[in-house]
């Protein structure tokens, strides 16, 4: 690529999601063409939440390492497609979302992809377009003249996103799913100069549709390459927890519980992780998996992964704070760095701690803590059994050691002004909170 007159060898893309794992399909000629001149490849996402998840971050990736190496990336955000629900991967037809619904997720989406594109400089800047715009004036008689009649039904149930629901049962509307994607394809090989799609392994019927109808419609040639759907190496599926989906937006997903599911990943995930979604090298990878295998209990590949995500998709901040919360636990937090956390972080970290509600003028009056533990709320059994906590030094509030039972609590103590953090031995953690 030619950069201010001088000349720069890009990496090359195809060898780059070879050596990362990146790749389970790509179709003949592929690698010839992205070796030949600057292409423009789209990958598409529909706005049926407000947020992307982890399981987007595939083919997200993918254009990032796309762009990375020379080539123009464009997201196709499917605000009609979002209309019509994409069957592919799926067992059961989804609601479908109203377009008010749609248009502001895809607004949301459109925050999300800066952090990962750049969309302002150079040649090879990417762009985001809306797949509602071309299609919103098309009519229902147009569409099945010029572009149905170029795909017969033969061809369309033999993809199996079609095949793998026909005994449950596939409306048309998601049965027409591979045509409007296959004209997206079309449309965008005419308007960008498009010639490649990527997508989940998922979406490769979809894909070759689109090749084949630029094919017969225009005459052109067109590619696509997919990626294998993530899963743990225990076969369950990725990006999901007990809470649900493991969300980019912080109001859905906090950075702490973000930066907790990478940290808490298996060797042999983060061994494929840390290749598929962070933008370390090859020559970093290897030399981390080496260091990892020499002492494996310090989960060296799991926190370099954690801290790769969480500053690529929220920031440097915010993995400090998650960092701080995540010492809390295990005896390095202190009174002020609990201060600092946010109230959503805070009680994700004591999720699952037992909790006492206490009245809120106690605080405002002043309560000691014998009464407050011991006869407010059943933290300990008597106040001689506290007594003898505190003796052995085994008593905290808010990660201070606390030697006098008799000490008054008031309400500058609490957390979040609402929250009081008791630590009772080493391992045992009771919230008290003040219900307002």
């Amino acid at each position: 690529m030619y950069i201010c007159g001088k000349f720069f060898a890009m990496p090359d893309f195809v060898e780059e999601l070879r050596w990362r794992g990146m790749i389970h399909d790509i179709m003949p000629g592929t690698e010839e063409q992205l070796k030949r001149e600057m292409t423009t490849a789209y990958v598409g996402i529909d706005p049926t939440a407000s947020s992307l998840h982890i399981g987007h971050l595939v083919s997200v990736m993918m254009l990032k390492h796309f762009q990375r190496c020379g080539h123009k990336p464009i997201v196709l955000v499917g605000g009609a497609t979002g209309l019509i629900g994409d069957p592919s991967g799926k067992s059961e037809e989804r609601n479908l979302l109203d377009e008010e619904t749609l248009r502001y997720n895809q607004r949301q989406l459109e925050k999300q992809l800066r952090r990962f594109l750049e969309f302002e400089k150079g040649e090879n800047k990417a762009e985001m377009v809306n797949n509602y715009d071309w299609t919103k004036d098309i009519t229902f008689l147009h569409f099945i003249r010029d572009i149905g009649k170029h795909i017969t039904v033969n061809y369309m149930m033999s993809k199996d996103s079609v095949k793998n629901r026909l005994e449950s049962g596939l409306s048309f509307t998601e049965f027409s799913y591979q045509l409007v994607q296959g004209y997206d394809f079309l449309h965008l090989y005419r308007q960008k100069n498009c010639k490649l799609q990527m997508g989940g392994s998922d979406q490769w019927g979809n894909i070759v549709t689109g090749t084949e109808l630029i094919r017969r419609k225009d005459g052109g040639e067109a590619w696509g390459i997919t990626c294998p759907l993530i899963t743990k190496a225990d076969g369950s599926k990725f990006g999901k927890t007990e809470a649900g989906n493991v969300w980019l937006d912080p109001r859905m997903t906090s950075a702490y519980r973000f930066y907790q599911f990478w940290l808490n990943v298996s060797d042999i995930d983060a061994q494929r992780f840390v290749k598929i979604f962070t933008m370390l090298s090859a020559n970093e990878v290897e030399d981390l998996t080496r260091e990892h295998g020499k002492a494996p209990q310090k989960r060296l590949l799991q926190k370099t992964l954690a801290r790769e995500m969480t500053v690529m998709v929220h920031s440097k901040e915010d993995l400090e704070l998650a960092e701080e919360a995540s010492g809390i636990l295990f005896g390095k937090g202190t009174t002020e760095s609990l201060g600092k956390i946010d109230e959503t972080t805070f009680l994700d970290v004591f999720e699952g701690v037992p909790r006492y509600e206490a009245e809120n003028k106690l605080f405002s009056e002043g309560v000691t803590i014998s009464e407050l533990l011991a006869e407010i709320t059943p933290v300990f059994s008597s106040k001689g059994e506290l007594r003898r906590m505190v003796k052995g030094g085994g008593l905290g509030i808010n990660r201070e050691k606390i030697d006098d039972p008799e000490q008054v609590v008031d309400k500058n103590r609490l957390i979040n002004g609402k929250y009081l953090l008791v630590q009772k031995g080493k391992k045992n953690y009771y919230l008290i909170v003040v219900r307002k």
